[in-house]
């Protein structure tokens, strides 16, 4: 191998150690600028042209990605979320009722909008309540990241990668969705279930609810509501016809910033370009990498060996590992890479189980640190013991199920 391979060979293995180490220990240093860090040594190394490096980007990928995180915008502009915590909050008197709609909210939020967005707008949102009216936000704040992680696997505009897999492999929204929703229900059940047997003793007694706070819809006005709601109806519509998501979402993201009252600038604020630039560095690293022909020989020699994912259990087993190691969007980033020509079933259960896998430990998905790192700045510690103690047993039933409907329904083999 020459030189130039093993220094691509050396960026891509640094980059995914990286990514299972989340940092570099005494640096203030994340994933994202790892994986941006790395492409740019290969651009200035020359091991990597700019044409090259432009051919590794899913140019669909990302700008679907940014054009939902546009949208999901609106959904704090108008007051949705604020309205909806508002509701919960007039229930905490039932902590059991208030753990239901957390659920419920969740996931239904996070299968049409991006989960990250959902889950990093309603965290201090939650905290906020809760801690007024006495209760312990940590059960709630752990059916709101494990909901919006199985929430987001019902659809191909949930989550990063499931955005990823839909781009890559040409998946059809809705018939994805009607496999897929299913098992995001019965996650969603099994989550609501788990909590509730774990904390119903432990989450408190709300104290009376505050008379004189100014009432979410007084403040933004009912009709507020309907521009999001009215957007994200029309693009779903929009999911049925020919025209690729991405320029869909990009005609209804640019619509949606035309407002009176909130300045265009303040919606490019709300997207998370941390994500989009670990998107960016991943898609170059692993691209180069896997465009080496020694690496393409040894990918092949291991499919031949039958040790790649070809199943559901591999498929399971490979996904519970890898998203719990170095987060689930690098590796179905690197899966896909390795196997360009996955079967449509293969790409189902890829979406469902990867996602499923986020919900094991809170390194897991980036939804599960958003949660705990916007709880942390509320003075809510949501612990790696806590997450566990509800992950597991969710991740694995979930998982085990969710595998029995694939397999049953003949979409993946065992």
């Amino acid at each position: 191998m020459a030189a130039m391979s093993w220094w691509v060979v050396g960026c891509f293995v640094l980059t995914y150690l990286g990514m299972a180490a989340g940092g570099i220990r005494g640096l203030r240093v994340d994933r994202s600028w790892i994986a941006a860090a790395a492409a740019v040594l290969l651009l200035i190394s020359g091991a990597q042209t700019p044409g090259a490096v432009a051919s590794h980007l899913d140019a669909g990928a990302l700008l679907l990605l940014l054009a939902l995180m546009l949208m999901s915008a609106q959904f704090e502009f108008s007051g949705v979320y604020a309205w909806l915590n508002e509701r919960l909050s007039r229930y905490a008197e039932r902590p059991a009722l208030v753990l239901f709609g957390v659920v419920l909210l969740g996931g239904v939020l996070s299968a049409v909008l991006v989960n990250d967005i959902v889950a990093f707008a309603l965290t201090p949102l939650l905290c906020h309540s809760l801690l007024a009216r006495g209760l312990d936000p940590r059960p709630f704040l752990l059916a709101l990241a494990l909901a919006c992680n199985a929430g987001s696997c019902a659809s191909l505009i949930g989550n990063p990668q499931n955005i990823l897999i839909g781009q890559a492999g040409g998946l059809d929204f809705w018939s994805y969705s009607l496999i897929a929703l299913p098992p995001a229900l019965v996650t969603l059940a099994v989550i609501y279930v788990c909590i509730w047997l774990q904390w119903r003793t432990r989450w408190g007694v709300a104290k009376p609810l505050v008379a004189d706070e100014t009432p979410v819809a007084r403040i933004y006005g009912r009709r507020s509501y309907l521009k999001p709601l009215l957007a994200t109806l029309v693009l779903l519509g929009l999911f049925s016809t020919d025209l690729p998501r991405e320029l869909s979402a990009l005609l209804i993201a640019a619509l949606v910033m035309i407002s009176r009252r909130v300045d265009s600038r303040d919606y490019v604020h709300r997207v998370d370009w941390n994500l989009l630039l670990l998107f960016a560095g991943l898609f170059v690293v692993t691209g180069a990498a896997l465009s080496l022909p020694e690496v393409a020989g040894l990918t092949n020699d291991l499919a031949e060996a039958g040790m790649l994912p070809s199943g559901m259990v591999s498929l399971a087993a490979a996904s519970l590992v890898a998203s719990n190691l170095i987060g689930n969007v690098p590796f179905v980033m690197l899966l896909l890479g390795i196997v360009p020509d996955a079967s449509e079933g293969m790409l189902i259960g890829l979406a469902i189980m990867s996602t499923l896998a986020g919900n094991l430990l809170l390194i897991g998905s980036v939804v599960n640190l958003i949660v705990a790192e916007s709880a942390r700045r509320q003075g809510v510690v949501l612990g790696f013991a806590d997450f566990a103690r509800s992950g597991l047993p969710v991740t694995l039933l979930s998982m085990t199920l969710a595998g029995l409907w694939l397999g049953l329904g003949g979409w993946l083999p065992w």
